[in-house]
């Protein structure tokens, strides 16, 4: 599981002009599972979003194809973590240390 940190590189301008695109990006991954919750971060100089995937190359290849990575409006922090404790209803993401 990752931890995914966006934090703004420009102004909230910059960053609301390419804000739909991001959504929709959001949205896609989302759809495919990857995707477990997102939102922005208070106070707003950037975002969370957690996530699932076979591998931080494939965590970093999503990021990159952020529209606030490709618009230059934020940079991403990466933290990969071994779920062995969730809530109920994230169980079928519950990791064992190896």
């Amino acid at each position: 599981m990752f931890v995914l940190e966006l934090s703004y590189t420009a102004p909230l301008e910059a960053v609301d002009a390419v804000l739909a695109d991001h959504v929709v990006w959001l949205d896609g991954w989302y759809e495919q599972g990857v995707f477990l919750a997102s939102g922005r971060k208070e106070p707003r100089d950037g975002g969370v979003i957690v996530a699932v995937a076979e591998d931080r190359a494939r965590i970093e290849e999503i990021t990159a194809g952020d529209p606030f990575v490709r618009a230059g409006v934020c940079a991403y922090r990466v933290t990969e973590f071994v779920a062995t404790k969730t809530a109920p209803a994230l169980e079928r993401y519950r990791e064992t240390l190896g």
